[in-house]
């Protein structure tokens, strides 16, 4: 292989690792291309797309193993590993089969308006929490007053937490805001103004900061509108982003600099390669699976890092961010 060649390949290696973006030239062929390595962002694919072409130069023993080693180290930055469910996920779940098939944790709905408590959240926690998953829980909002949304979310995950035997808690629980648009439940939808209530009320009484799920095209349009100020978007980059686009993954999420979650596929909806992003998981057929942006020791990490633990006395020592997710 040329040295040139090694030189540039590695270059654009460090690129992907340093989270550099890669000039427009290069990212706007991917859209034309499909390759067997789908390794998650668009920059991971433009490396193994090429590295590809690079090693059909070399012999095929080594190319073999170039390709192979470099697809175990890019890999590693995101995994197949979470799954969400709500009351209209009907069946009984396996989550054993689930674990065996590479979920690390579910995230559930908890209330969803108007004050109303998913009738299947306490039951699934004790089953997936015994089965070895991590726990996590988010409300669907509307319009309504955010801090009393805020307040009867986290009295929800707190009374089942505390009503669960020890086997069946879970050592810390994931919170979420669902800022989507609110289409099926009374309320209307939430604003931007009472988002930032309901998540400032969140992280004044637990001492975290929510994730914040929302589709892409909700956060363009709406987070993203010149009437939201520069103070309410930094209260947002307090919060981990879930990202919901089912027909390719998203690039620009601004004012974050990436996602932490992306959904993938939702309600049977998903138009990327089944290969590399199944619908289905154990019992459940068109689940609502996401990519989490790291291994699932990773995973694992940020769940702690950032799970309230509602054992605790309210107000903790806070935990932040040593940065928003937008540096």
């Amino acid at each position: 292989m040329p040295p040139l060649v090694v030189a540039k390949t590695l270059s654009l290696l460090k690129e992907v690792v340093s989270g550099c973006p890669l000039p427009e030239r290069f990212t706007s062929r991917l859209d034309r291309g499909r390759d067997r390595y789908f390794l998650w962002t668009a920059r991971f694919r433009f490396v193994v797309i090429h590295g590809m072409r690079i090693v059909r130069r070399m012999k095929f023993s080594f190319g073999r193993f170039f390709l192979v080693l470099l697809a175990s180290q890019l890999s590693v930055f995101a995994s197949n590993s979470v799954v969400n469910m709500s009351h209209y996920d009907l069946m009984r779940v396996d989550f054993n089969a689930m674990r065996n098939a590479g979920i690390v944790g579910v995230i559930h709905e908890s209330s969803y308006p108007p004050w109303v408590v998913d009738d299947k959240y306490a039951v699934r926690q004790g089953q997936a929490v015994r089965a070895g998953l991590l726990w996590g829980a988010y409300h669907f909002a509307n319009a309504s007053d955010p801090v009393r949304q805020a307040d009867f979310f986290l009295s929800t995950v707190e009374r089942t937490w505390r009503r669960s035997g020890p086997e069946s808690r879970p050592n810390e629980v994931l919170l979420v805001l669902d800022f989507e648009k609110n289409g099926h439940y009374p309320g209307g939808t939430m604003r931007t103004d009472q988002a930032v209530a309901f998540i400032k009320r969140i992280h004044d009484r637990t001492g975290i900061y929510p994730g914040l799920y929302s589709g892409e095209y909700r956060i363009r349009d709406v987070i993203n509108h010149p009437s939201v100020s520069a103070a309410h978007k930094q209260i947002f980059t307090r919060c981990w982003l879930w990202v919901a686009n089912y027909h390719y993954q998203p690039r620009v999420v601004n004012p974050w600099r990436h996602w932490m979650m992306w959904q993938y596929t939702g309600d049977g909806v998903c138009d990327l390669p089944r290969s590399t992003h199944p619908k289905n998981i154990a019992n459940i057929k068109n689940a609502e699976r996401n990519m989490f942006r790291g291994s699932p020791d990773a995973a694992r990490a940020f769940w702690k890092q950032h799970g309230w633990r509602p054992g605790e006395d309210e107000k903790p020592t806070a935990i932040v961010p040593r940065q928003p997710f937008n540096q």
